[in-house]
């Protein structure tokens, strides 16, 4: 792979502070911190020799903001990896994953990925959020290597190189899906939109929402916006519901979305009210006494919970984290098995060999049979999901 010049900027800064270490009396042979950086499969860190292993590198928010769903997607990953260590690894070869903490933070993302290149990665497995996904990609885009995104929804990360995929839905399509789905399943003849102005992922959804609204002859009420750091959506709802829409779109992550059914039901609102995957851990967000107003909410979805695989990991998850599990930890799961069926077909370590292998994924997994179309995007069904009396149903699976 050649050398790029922000990698070749990294590592003469790191040449720098281990001589300005050794000046000031460091010792280059003490251990490093175990903090955001782990390794998982076979003997990786117990001095076995690179060529026994096969590197794999992981990138996610381990600390910062969005550390919930670095930390669900990281421990997806993990499960998988030590499954598929523990059947053999990939032809007798254990996988050495190697885990670092970008904090949620483009330039702490691309200092990683660095770090994972010099350590001997023959492809990566993130990053987990799509502003640092992009940054990422747009090293691994130069440098060839094979990238397979488990989370990261904006529509341009697939399109910046030909070796790098994604196992998530991207933001169009799930904005796309739940205009259909309010449309065609919900009978929907008018529909407001409030969105999150400081969020890709969110302004993605709600742009594609509109459109699709549009062409689905669905009347667009209103298309408010919001503050990242709001928590008072009174306003925006009171004036949305003057508008009287058969359903509001919130495209938002859950922590804002549980705020955001509490007050719309206390407002009056009893509407269908709609999101995208972001939406999967709203009835924990919520008081325990008050899941009711999650009711008539639907969410597009990458997996059913009811599906015998999903409730299998759901399963396992559980007892090997203590945590229930969710979308992130399921697409994190389903990226160890496409990545490693990569490699095991193509038959080497080679970059090239495992894009070939990458782009030509046929597999069943926990969030559904995928396939990759021409840009490195999974083809599969959607599941959108019905919150009912604190419980998480499957609606409809809707097709692309």
């Amino acid at each position: 792979m050649k050398m790029n010049m922000k990698r070749l900027t990294a590592c003469l800064l790191a040449a720098l502070m281990v001589l300005a270490m050794t000046a000031c009396g460091g010792n280059s042979n003490a251990p490093a911190s175990d903090a955001g950086n782990s390794t998982s499969g076979g003997d990786a860190g117990n001095g076995a020799a690179s060529g026994e292993t096969i590197k794999i590198g992981c990138l996610a928010p381990l600390t910062g903001e969005v550390s919930v769903y670095g930390i669900a997607t990281s421990q997806g990953i993990k499960m998988g990896v030590d499954e598929i260590n523990a059947a053999g690894g990939i032809d007798g070869r254990m996988i050495e994953l190697i885990t670092l903490d970008e904090k949620g933070d483009a330039t702490e993302a691309v200092n990683a990925y660095n770090s994972l290149v010099d350590q001997g990665v023959v492809a990566i497995i993130g990053d987990v959020t799509s502003k640092p996904c992009i940054a990422v990609a747009e090293l691994a885009a130069e440098d060839n290597m094979p990238m397979l995104t488990a989370t990261g929804t904006a529509a341009e990360i697939t399109t910046i190189g030909g070796n790098v995929f994604r196992t998530c839905f991207m933001d169009p399509f799930q904005g796309q899906i739940m205009a259909t789905f309010a449309a065609d399943n919900l009978g929907a003849k008018k529909v407001a939109v409030m969105y999150d102005i400081g969020s890709d992922y969110s302004q993605g959804l709600a742009d594609s929402f509109k459109a699709q609204a549009g062409a689905k002859n669905m009347e667009v009420t209103a298309f408010e916006g919001y503050g990242t750091a709001d928590t008072d959506f009174t306003s925006i709802l009171n004036k949305i519901i003057a508008t009287s829409p058969d359903a509001i779109f919130v495209p938002d992550y859950y922590g804002d979305v549980s705020l955001a059914l509490i007050q719309a039901r206390t407002a009056g609102y009893t509407g269908a009210m709609l999101g995208g995957d972001g939406w999967d851990g709203v009835l924990g967000a919520l008081p325990a006494d008050n899941l009711s107003v999650a009711n008539n909410g639907y969410f597009s979805n990458h997996y059913a919970t009811a599906d015998e695989a999903a409730a299998k990991f759901l399963a396992q998850y559980k007892t090997l984290f203590g945590d229930d599990g969710n979308a992130f930890a399921a697409l994190g799961y389903d990226s160890a098995y496409i990545m490693a069926d990569a490699i095991k077909r193509a038959g080497s370590t080679d970059a090239d060999a495992i894009v070939a292998a990458l782009a030509a994924t046929d597999l069943e997994c926990v969030t559904g049979h995928v396939t990759f179309d021409g840009n490195g995007d999974p083809i599969k069904s959607v599941a959108v999901t019905e919150f009912k009396d604190g419980e998480a149903v499957l609606n409809a699976k809707v097709s692309a």
